[in-house]
């Protein structure tokens, strides 16, 4: 658990600089300011000299934000999540529909996948792995126009 005093800088303004919440959380400074920007993450606060600073809460986002990605969540789809996730009235059904559509996505992919790994092994297989590429079947049945 991350502790509050992690997120002052003494005597200057409470929170982290971008670049320092970037690190802390594994991202470049550019991913912050865009996220920021999309609205997936709360305006940061501003120093006099306008600097921006972020709170726990914007690391715990940003956090949010890069686990629903390694999921395969669409940055609109994750906005969805985080306005689910800060809405009380909202229901956890709907997190379970965007969740449930995602599995269908994924399964979708590994299909499409699975074929290709099929016609690239069925050419690979008739390949003879030596001899003169003009007469290579993977390469003749990418050049040709009837696939």
């Amino acid at each position: 658990m991350e502790r509050k005093d992690e997120w002052q800088q003494p005597g200057v303004h409470p929170g982290l600089t971008v670049g320092r919440l970037a690190r802390k959380v594994g991202l470049s400074a550019e991913a912050v300011r865009y996220y920021e920007r999309l609205g997936l993450l709360a305006p940061a606060s501003r120093s006099a000299s306008n600097y921006r600073y972020y709170g726990v809460e914007a690391g715990r986002r940003l956090r949010f934000i890069r686990r629903a990605q390694a999921l395969g969540f669409s940055l609109s789809e994750i906005a969805e999540l985080l306005s689910l996730h800060t809405r009380p009235e909202a229901d956890m059904g709907e997190v379970k529909r965007l969740a449930r559509a995602r599995i269908t996505q994924i399964e979708a992919r590994i299909m499409d996948l699975e074929r290709m790994k099929a016609g690239l092994v069925s050419l690979t297989e008739r390949c003879p792995g030596h001899g003169s590429p003009v007469d290579c079947p993977i390469l003749s049945a990418l050049l040709d126009d009837e696939h």
